[in-house]
């Protein structure tokens, strides 16, 4: 017997229990520690970070494995106590496009087998496909249980983006294969059930825990950002990147006389000036009249999130897609109603006329109709957003996530229990 299955088999007693686990949390482009609003750092990182924060608040001890993107980066860096993040030796260290970091997965999964021979961690749960791919490489070579958050599905993005889709071809094979392979698959919105089961991944195999909010930190008390002038203020906060449909918004607001429009996303400070999204919006605003009533910020630190939703009299959220949206969840959290698109995770989220309005997307007639009924009746708004709020403490908290998603582990850990063969897995080629 190996020394990872006897390890296993040490553990088996114990696994269903509430004792502390050890966990492994695999997020390879999106590190917990990186600064939001670039084009590859997102809602993902968020997640990555405060599960890791939440489930560390427990008492369980949580390693996050992320790429090595800076030679500067040391080999482990505590986020917080009961959090170490991990910077995997695998491709240049130096930032690589995500789409372009298919080649290093057996590098990565390499390393994270040979690392958890010598500390093994009870559950192991990775985020994003070429994540899945690495963890289920080496899972299987150490019979370690295994789950997986997609935040994304590849059929969704080719069939929005079509040709502008830059994924690798192998991303929707791998996919399937390792929704096959894992223990459990952890979606985050009713809508990503239903693409797995297009994809062949049946629904048993699959709990749904949301994205989650702080509470505490988007709260709708506190300070106010300074608005740009005495009119109605729009807000949207996010990648700079066109499916987030910052062009729609600006075709919108010249639908809304007399209304501001914030942007907040993209690279920071003048880099914002060369970015080729935020020179394309600038253009965009000034063909339809509305530049001197369009602000693009850049990305913003995260503590200056909150004054910004705070101040805003709706914030919009028209995606073309959205595997979940969590800035959603931020302005209901901070009591300001939403206008969003009625894609993936928002259709779960906001609650039409109830915490806001949901359109249909690429609608520019009907976000600025949505926002016109907001703006013209702000009782109702302010209705939305005390609505918001209460949902998001019922629902959303990442307190209540982490326990969700605890709970998903110990179920997987109590099949394994009483299931000692391991599960057969096979791991497709990787580069």
């Amino acid at each position: 017997m190996t020394a990872e299955k006897t390890g296993g088999a040490a553990r088996k007693a114990r696994a269903p229990g509430r004792e502390r686990l050890r966990i492994a949390l695999v997020s390879e482009h999106a590190s917990p520690l990186a600064a939001l609003g670039g084009a590859d750092a997102g809602g993902q990182n968020v997640h990555v970070a405060r599960l890791a924060e939440t489930l560390a608040g427990q008492g369980h001890r949580v390693t996050v494995y992320t790429r090595r993107d800076s030679p500067d980066l040391p080999e482990r860096l505590p986020l917080r106590h009961g959090v170490d993040v991990h910077h995997v030796p695998a491709g240049p260290p130096e930032p690589v496009p995500k789409d372009e970091l298919l080649p290093y997965m057996g590098l990565f999964g390499a390393f994270l087998s040979t690392q958890w021979a010598a500390e093994r961690p009870d559950v192991v749960h990775s985020h994003f496909w070429m994540s899945g791919l690495a963890t289920l490489q080496a899972a299987q070579e150490r019979a370690l249980p295994f789950l997986h958050t997609y935040h994304a599905l590849g059929t969704v993005k080719k069939r929005h983006q079509g040709d502008a889709d830059t994924s690798p071809g192998e991303r929707i094979p791998c996919e399937r294969a390792v929704g096959a392979a894992c223990d459990r698959i952890v979606a985050t919105c009713r809508d990503e059930v239903t693409e797995l089961a297009r994809m062949g991944v049946s629904a048993d195999r699959v709990s749904v825990v949301p994205c989650g909010v702080d509470p505490d930190v988007f709260t709708p008390t506190g300070p106010v950002w300074p608005r740009p002038a005495r009119r109605p203020l729009l807000v949207q906060v996010g990648r700079l990147v066109p499916r987030k449909g910052a062009a729609l918004s600006i075709a919108a607001l010249a639908r809304v006389p007399g209304a501001e429009l914030i942007i907040a996303g993209g690279p920071a400070g003048p880099a914002l000036d060369d970015d080729p999204e935020a020179v394309r919006l600038r253009r965009l605003a000034r063909e339809a009249g509305v530049a001197d009533r369009v602000h693009l910020t850049g990305g913003l630190p995260r503590e200056e999130i909150p004054p910004l939703l705070r101040a805003a009299d709706a914030v919009l959220c028209p995606a073309d897609y959205e595997p979940f949206g969590i800035v959603p969840l931020e302005a209901m959290s901070c009591g300001t109603p939403v206008v969003a698109t009625r894609v993936g995770g928002q259709c779960d989220t906001v609650a039409h006329r109830g915490t806001g309005l949901l359109v249909p997307p690429r609608d520019v007639e009907a976000l600025a109709a949505a926002v016109r009924t907001l703006l013209a009746m702000p009782a109702r708004g302010r209705a939305y957003g005390a609505a918001g709020r209460r949902r998001v403490l019922s629902r959303y908290s990442w307190t209540r996530v982490m326990h969700q998603t605890e709970d998903v582990y110990r179920r997987v850990l109590a099949a394994r229990a009483a299931s000692p063969a391991a599960r057969p897995v096979v791991v497709p080629a990787v580069p």
